[in-house]
């Protein structure tokens, strides 16, 4: 029989009160609070904490205070990932961030949700789709990203937008929910 870690980590239902992933949830936390603390001048203390914190780091990881996540050990950022004042990435499943990506203030990215059964939730399911988001992405102030999507290399997403659903390469798109305002093709 699967541990609800195991569980978890093959992207099945799981009970969120499972004491393992409660003290990993609180180990995320800490690192969380000492990250958050930090001061702007402590950029090699910084790096240190983002490298303990995320599953896998690019060069020069830049996030603000005060960020917020249910493990890091889920969440894969490439290069020059920019992470301005406080967001919030849930990551029971995988987020994966491209290179050269920047995030505005008050982004959220869900991998997290549960299930629509009111006794399912009422036991404390958990459940997780992964999120990819891709190179050279910006996502503007206050977007909320939902579980299972993918977006795209060179994609603006426009302030106070909700992405509901994954979209391809080259897009401006903005909404709740989201959807294509213009196409952006890089300048050659």
């Amino acid at each position: 029989m699967k541990t609800e870690k195991e569980k978890f980590l093959a992207l099945e239902p799981y009970n969120v009160m499972d004491p393992q992933l409660a003290g990993e949830e609180t180990k995320a936390r800490r690192l969380c609070k000492i990250l958050n603390e930090l001061d702007d001048t402590a950029v090699q203390e910084k790096e240190r904490v983002i490298n303990q914190l995320f599953g896998s780091v690019g060069k020069s990881p830049w996030v603000q205070p005060n960020f917020r996540c249910d493990f890091g050990y889920n969440i894969h950022v490439g290069d020059y990932f920019m992470c301005n004042y406080d967001n919030v990435i849930l990551d029971v499943a995988p987020v994966t961030i491209g290179n050269h990506c920047m995030f505005a203030p008050h982004v959220q990215i869900y991998s997290a949700y549960h299930p629509f059964d009111p006794q399912e939730r009422a036991e404390f399911t958990g459940l997780g789709k992964p999120v990819t988001i891709g190179d050279n992405v910006w996502l503007g102030g206050n977007t909320v990203v939902l579980p299972g999507v993918t977006l795209g290399n060179n994609v603006i997403v426009g302030a106070n937008s909700t992405v509901t659903k994954s979209f391809g390469n080259n897009l401006i798109i903005a909404g709740n929910p989201a959807r294509i305002i213009r196409e952006n093709p890089p300048k050659k």
